[in-house]
């Protein structure tokens, strides 16, 4: 009888059952996140990032020449050899001005021997900026962020800090993020410019610093609120109301995906640089004893690094040399009549 009972119901629960084979089914969105986050098998890398690649391998010997190699080459690719090269710990100011394009939305020189004269430089080029990474650039100073902020009036992320001299650059900066109106006198709203009205960083959104002091949080968040000070990413955005921008995400370096193509094994004879979010090394415990002193160990550094740059400068200094000699013909009448003069014994000898 029980039997016979459960059977019945089995039977009624599967006439209610609409099994359509044809009928389109509409994945959650938990799992489509899933299979959009599933490791997939990867490309073949293109042409273009193998050759870039290439160049960025041997980035140290062809530095020198590297505004004639790059003099044909699209914003983009440009981009990526600017990456490359902090990277590989070789940018600085007269890379940085060599590659600028004013085409350029995001800008990463943190680690890097950027100055005050680099970015001065980079901001009267590259106006468009919208994502600006100058972490761990010691030589920067509030002076040099100013011009940053007041010839790219399009900043949207900044990140700055990670050490004691970029923070204390950081804080004195606090009166550039915070935009303000000026005091103009004008007969009326027609004569007056859009640049002229504010001054300021107006369109800054996030800023990520680090290590930022409770007073500067502060002041940031009672007089400008609308700059977000290290934002915590979100499925659903900053409070559900603003979605964090990729460029905001403090552990993914600013070019990432500009060198996402590209083989690490480019820059892998460097040492690897600290993500944003590493801001200082693991300290010696003081039970560990040094084996050689520290005047020592820096000796034998500053040795070691002589012996291994010691044929590439030599090389360097040949390819100025004959350069230079090249120069001399082409540019000296003296010296074409000399070359002139030998072909012309030469001629008459074989004669």
């Amino acid at each position: 009888m029980e039997k016979h009972q459960s059977t019945s119901e089995l039977t009624s629960a599967l006439s209610i059952l609409q099994l359509a084979p044809d009928q389109k089914l509409t994945p959650s969105p938990m799992l489509s996140n899933l299979l959009h986050q599933a490791p997939q098998k990867p490309k073949p890398r293109k042409l273009v990032s193998l050759c870039i690649g290439v160049i960025g391998e041997y980035l140290e010997e062809i530095i020198s020449d590297l505004s004639d190699i790059s003099a044909g080459f699209p914003p983009e690719l440009k981009l990526i050899v600017l990456a490359i090269a902090r990277q590989r710990r070789l940018l600085n100011d007269e890379v940085l001005t060599t590659l600028a394009e004013p085409s350029w939305g995001l800008l990463d020189v943190s680690g890097s021997d950027i100055t005050d004269d680099g970015l001065v430089s980079i901001s009267k080029i590259c106006t468009n900026l919208h994502a600006i990474d100058i972490s761990r650039c010691e030589n920067v100073t509030a002076a040099g962020v100013s011009e940053i902020i007041c010839q790219c009036r399009s900043l949207e992320v900044f990140r700055c800090g990670g050490g004691p001299r970029c923070n204390l650059t950081a804080r004195r900066c606090l009166s550039l993020f915070k935009p303000k109106l000026n005091v103009i006198e004008a007969d009326s709203w027609e004569e007056l410019d859009t640049s002229s009205i504010s001054s300021g960083a107006e369109s800054l959104r996030w800023l990520l610093w680090p290590k930022i002091d409770e007073d500067s949080k502060s002041i940031l968040s009672t007089e400008c609120p609308r700059i977000i000070v290290n934002p915590n990413p979100s499925p659903i955005g900053f409070h559900g109301r603003h979605k964090v921008p990729i460029e905001a995400f403090p552990e993914i370096p600013l070019d990432h995906s500009i060198v996402q193509d590209i083989d690490p094994r480019t820059w892998a004879s460097s040492v690897p640089p600290s993500t944003f979010a590493e801001r200082s090394a693991k300290p010696p415990s003081s039970n560990e004893t040094p084996l050689l002193p520290l005047a020592e160990r820096f000796r034998l550094a500053v040795l070691s690094r002589e012996t291994r740059l010691a044929p590439k400068r030599a090389k360097n200094a040949r390819q100025n040399r004959r350069r230079a000699e090249r120069e001399y013909l082409t540019n000296s009448i003296n010296a074409k009549s000399v070359a002139l003069a030998g072909q012309a014994s030469k001629f008459l000898k074989n004669m």
